[in-house]
């Protein structure tokens, strides 16, 4: 199949830390945002902390274990005793000297100046020499949490470059990596702040065995690598994204919420719609085209919302068609040119295809493409936006949404239609990520929400995807300006509504979100016939 229709849809990728290896062989250490590789040692180990001032500091009082070397240098020593031997020196050493030198012993620095002259006291005390091996064992813990967390190999800073929407250079998606240097981070805080919490309690009572601290050690490892490695962040749509959720709501995951295929040689149509925010745009992307589209959904007729093309490029387009996808149909705007357009691309031949409602005054910007089977009409449109300060609101309600139900209506009458496309309207609450802040925004107006009930759902036409999922968060738009994506905080704006004498016959109503390239996902209805 030589004439391709490259669509360069990318499906969402996430880069994974690199795995490390620990115990007698190497263990990367990291300083500040570099990392390298140093051999753990069997009497003793140093190991840097990213300090302010990028020195080399030697932890004093740690040990690997019982039979280990004490860490630390005599000029750390030194430095202790000095201020065991003068308190005063304490009092009078400003807050950024007391920070300084708690960083330094890899002590928790927040609180005011008095707060963070008992917590040098107390450290003071942790490692007199009646409490050494107590103080030794613990920082060893915290330090070894800290190598075990830190030590690990990361991406350079190529590889951690932050993506937009999707990556044109190299296909895949970057995901940020600075959630798991957080976690990293707050496991490693935690972990020394917990220690020290317990030495400050019990004083010079001894660490219980060291089988008891390897072991929470490892559970805090074990829960960071879960969060770290969470589907949700190559697959933000499986987590429930929504400013009011409902306590029986549930994120959609089409991974486990679809239904099993209908069985072999079950008659059916699979047609799938997605608004492309442009298809010249989309066709510069080679990552992924409409052929692996066409093998991994299989679908018989695709429906295109917003091309922006223009009449005289629809035939090279149609040049350029999957081959076996031979009927296709363009609805082009001539009132504004690269504005709005709809297509039908199907392998079924149509009985007819008509464009446009029959009302010239809402068939110049090429929003409507309708095409007759043999037991169905199929609908695409594109309805029009209210616009920036609401300016097309009134148009939108009062004359574009009554001529498209009279359509539909008209049409049902001979036999069931199948509307879809973006209908630029979040219907309920349910469909969109922050309701109360949008209450005044274009396609979550009041105004909006009520027509589309009134000339849609009140006529008899069933929204499949909330029939068949209730419950289930599932956006199709994310909006570029604030990477909605990323976080999944989106709208539901793309539909497949039937007409109710076929709505039984839906076998499936799903939603693409892995599916990028443009701002709208695809999503797909199985019809049996």
């Amino acid at each position: 199949m030589n004439n391709v229709l490259q669509f360069g849809l990318q499906s969402s990728a996430i880069y994974v830390a690199k795995s490390l290896r620990v115990g007698s062989s190497f263990v990367g250490v990291g300083v500040g945002t570099r990392s390298f590789n140093k051999r753990l040692m069997s009497n003793a180990t140093a190991f840097s902390i990213n300090n302010s001032k990028r020195k080399e500091l030697k932890i004093p009082g740690a040990a690997i274990d019982q039979n280990c070397h004490q860490m630390g240098s005599d000029t750390d020593r030194d430095e202790m005793g000095t201020l065991q031997d003068d308190r005063k020196e304490i009092e009078a050493m400003t807050v950024q000297e007391l920070r300084s030198t708690l960083r330094k012993l890899g002590v928790p620095v927040k609180g005011r100046k008095q707060e963070l002259i008992s917590t040098l006291r107390l450290h003071m005390d942790s490692n007199l020499p009646d409490q050494k091996e107590t103080s030794s064992s613990t920082r060893s813990d915290s330090v070894t949490i800290k190598r075990k967390i830190s030590n690990r190999e990361e991406p350079t800073e190529d590889e951690c470059t932050n993506s937009e929407a999707y990556d044109i250079e190299h296909g895949e998606k970057r995901v940020k990596q600075s959630t798991e240097k957080n976690l990293k981070a707050k496991v490693s805080a935690k972990a020394i702040a917990k220690e020290q919490k317990s030495l400050m309690r019990t004083g010079k009572q001894q660490i219980q065995s060291k089988e008891e601290t390897s072991s929470t050690i490892s559970s805090e490892l074990l829960k960071t690598e879960e969060i770290i490695s969470s589907p949700s962040q190559s697959e933000p749509w499986t987590v429930l994204a929504h400013k009011k959720p409902q306590k029986d709501w549930k994120a959609y995951n089409p991974k486990t919420m679809r239904p099993p295929p209908l069985p072999e040689g079950t008659k059916c149509v699979k047609v799938m719609t997605w608004n492309v925010n442009g298809l010249r745009g989309l066709l510069k992307f080679e990552s992924f085209s409409a052929l692996q589209l066409a093998q991994r959904e299989n679908f018989d007729i695709l429906c295109l919302q917003e091309t922006k093309l223009q009449v005289k490029d629809v035939e090279e387009i149609k040049k350029t068609l999957i081959d076996g996808y031979d009927h296709s149909f363009w609805s082009c705007s001539v009132s504004k040119l690269g504005y709005s357009g709809t297509a039908i691309i199907s392998r079924i031949k149509p009985l007819s295809v008509r464009y446009g409602t029959g009302l010239s005054g809402h068939d110049t910007e090429g929003r409507i493409v309708t095409a007759e089977f043999d037991s169905f009409y199929l609908i695409n449109t594109y309805v029009p936006n209210s616009g920036d300060g609401l300016k097309r609101l009134s148009y939108r309600i009062e004359e574009w949404d009554r001529t498209l139900s009279n359509h539909i209506k008209e049409l049902e009458k001979s036999k069931p239609v199948v509307l879809t496309g973006d209908l630029n309207c979040a219907h309920e609450e349910i469909d969109i990520f922050n309701p109360a802040g949008n209450k005044r925004s274009a396609g979550f107006t009041i105004e909006e929400r009520q027509s589309f009930g009134a000339n849609l759902l009140d006529k008899g036409f069933v929204d499949t995807f909330r029939k068949q999922h209730p419950g289930v968060v599932g956006y199709t738009y994310w909006g570029y300006r604030h990477g909605g994506r990323k976080t999944n905080k989106g709208w539901r704006l793309d539909y497949f509504l039937v007409s109710q004498s076929i709505a039984a016959n839906v076998h499936d109503s799903y939603i693409l979100p892995d599916i990028n390239g443009s701002d709208h996902c695809p999503i797909g209805l199985i019809l049996k016939l």
